[in-house]
């Protein structure tokens, strides 16, 4: 999904809801109470985002359920799937010290506890579980980290820097993978010999 600059994404739409025109999110952020009176925004990806007004959301399973008066039927509920939903970066609650959005971390240095660089924090999966970081070492080369807290040991955001105690091995099976062993074929078949 293209950026928009100066949105967040909170959730994306994954399916249609009944037939009177709810639509379910998976909600990337901590809490749908964010929803709550927050101007939110609607993108397919094409053009600028569109406001969306929020008459009434509700957790099932695994997902938001979100009513809206502009999305009064099944079709035009479907129609919004595989979109995202946004909010303003200035329409953001404020946090408490020491807290900080994802969005905020993206361009950080990430080096490890001894002050070796490791890469940049070039973005982020969201998943249920926990969130991956992505980082991008000098060689561009992607590793993946589980942004757990036994993982990231401090993060500076005045100084853009995080500080990380990867899992051990993970590192090397980025930086220096093994080499494909070789593959041995088949031995030639010897032909019988007819007499």
């Amino acid at each position: 999904m293209k950026e928009e600059p100066g949105f967040i994404p909170v959730g994306g739409v994954v399916k249609a809801h009944g037939i009177r025109g709810e639509f379910g999110i998976r909600c990337y952020a901590d809490s749908p109470t964010l929803f709550d009176g927050t101007p939110l925004f609607l993108s397919n990806g094409k053009g600028r985002p569109r406001p969306i007004e929020v008459s009434a959301w509700r957790e099932h399973k695994d997902l938001v359920l979100i009513t809206s008066p502009q999305v009064r039927d099944r079709d035009r509920a479907e129609a919004l799937r595989g979109s995202e939903l946004l909010v303003r970066a200035e329409d953001l609650p404020d946090l408490d010290e020491g807290e900080h959005y994802l969005y905020q971390l993206v361009g950080c240095r990430v080096v490890l506890e001894d002050g070796s660089e490791v890469g940049e924090l070039k973005g982020y999966y969201e998943t249920g579980e926990q969130d991956t970081w992505v980082i991008v070492d000098k060689a561009g080369t992607e590793i993946l980290l589980p942004a757990v807290p036994e993982f990231v040991l401090d993060i500076d955001l005045d100084a853009e820097v995080i500080v990380i105690e990867p899992p051990e091995g993970l590192l090397d099976l980025y930086l220096n993978p093994e080499p494909p062993k070789n593959k041995t074929g088949r031995p030639p078949r010897r032909k019988k010999q007819t007499s």
